[in-house]
């Protein structure tokens, strides 16, 4: 035994990378301090000094008003289509076999590396009226560029990513063994998966949702290119911000920056509530089980 304590004390203890827990604490606190809180802090600190009259003043504004209605709209709209969509990609890359998969599976996180500018000017460039696909259906009556629908595509396209790669790992962990059991109790293909499939993949889902909503609020350069950026019609939120700027109305660019701040933030509370809930569920599934 001594022999034994003898060897394990001549071992060497493994040294960490990083430093103590202490240090490297401290140090992300500051860096994240400094990147990320100051400047939302300020933020929220100069919007809670305008007081009442001054948030009021400036949400009174029919155009003010007229943008945020498009940006939570049409961001709502692209969530949920980003959500639908993405359950389907994430299911084809998961359960089938086929050639070009590696490179479908590529392209999809393509909108989080592509420049949101380019990919503004190529969505315009493509459904606009003398586009690839615009120049087809504009005479038919459907105008895509420089309306609400072309926003919608555009979140669409940097919301994606979010619902594919939030439902795939689940998807991935679930595997053919729960739906193999399902079919041979004598369940359908539909009640597998509305009782087997969708409440496993729910989680991912609503996650999937609320990141793509929240990134879809503060897009910008996606959009500004095929949004035509007409006062009351198609200006969104964000451009807005930045004409309050250029007028040099600081206290409306605040508000609209400081409503558009607490949303995000709710959808990433409810994301980070979102596991914490479903595991509360289990829970309690499996007490009344026993």
């Amino acid at each position: 035994m001594s022999a034994a304590v003898a060897d394990s004390a001549r071992v060497p203890r493994m040294r960490h990378p990083l430093p103590g827990f202490g240090l490297s604490l401290g140090l992300g606190l500051s860096w994240l301090s400094l990147v990320v809180m100051l400047p939302l802090l300020a933020l929220s600190i100069r919007a809670v000094g305008l007081g009442v009259d001054g948030w009021l003043r400036a949400l009174r504004d029919p155009r003010v008003q007229a943008a945020l209605e498009l940006s939570f709209g049409a961001a709502l709209a692209a969530a949920i289509v980003a959500s639908a969509v993405g359950v389907l990609v994430a299911w084809v890359l998961v359960r089938y076999r086929f050639p070009g998969r590696r490179l479908l599976d590529a392209l999809v996180d393509l909108p989080f590396a592509l420049p949101t500018a380019v990919a503004g000017i190529a969505l315009t460039a493509i459904y606009s009226a003398n586009g690839w696909i615009g120049r087809w259906i504009e005479p038919l009556g459907l105008k895509i560029a420089y309306t609400p629908i072309g926003i919608v595509l555009a979140l669409i396209f940097i919301g994606l990513p979010f619902a594919v790669r939030t439902v795939q790992p689940l998807l991935e962990s679930l595997g053919r063994e729960q739906e193999e059991a399902a079919a041979s109790l004598g369940a359908s293909r539909l009640t597998a998966l509305r009782r087997v499939i969708f409440p496993e993949l729910l989680p991912g889902l609503l996650t999937g949702f609320s990141l793509a909503f929240a990134r879809g609020l503060g897009e910008y350069g996606s959009v500004i290119f095929i949004a035509g950026n007409l006062p009351y019609r198609t200006e969104i939120a964000p451009l807005l911000i930045t004409i309050r700027l250029e007028e040099n109305d600081y206290n409306a660019a605040v508000v609209l920056a400081a409503l558009l701040l607490v949303a995000s933030f709710l959808c990433l509370l409810a994301i980070n509530a979102i596991p914490l809930l479903f595991a509360h569920e289990r829970r309690k599934g499996v007490r009344h089980e026993r």
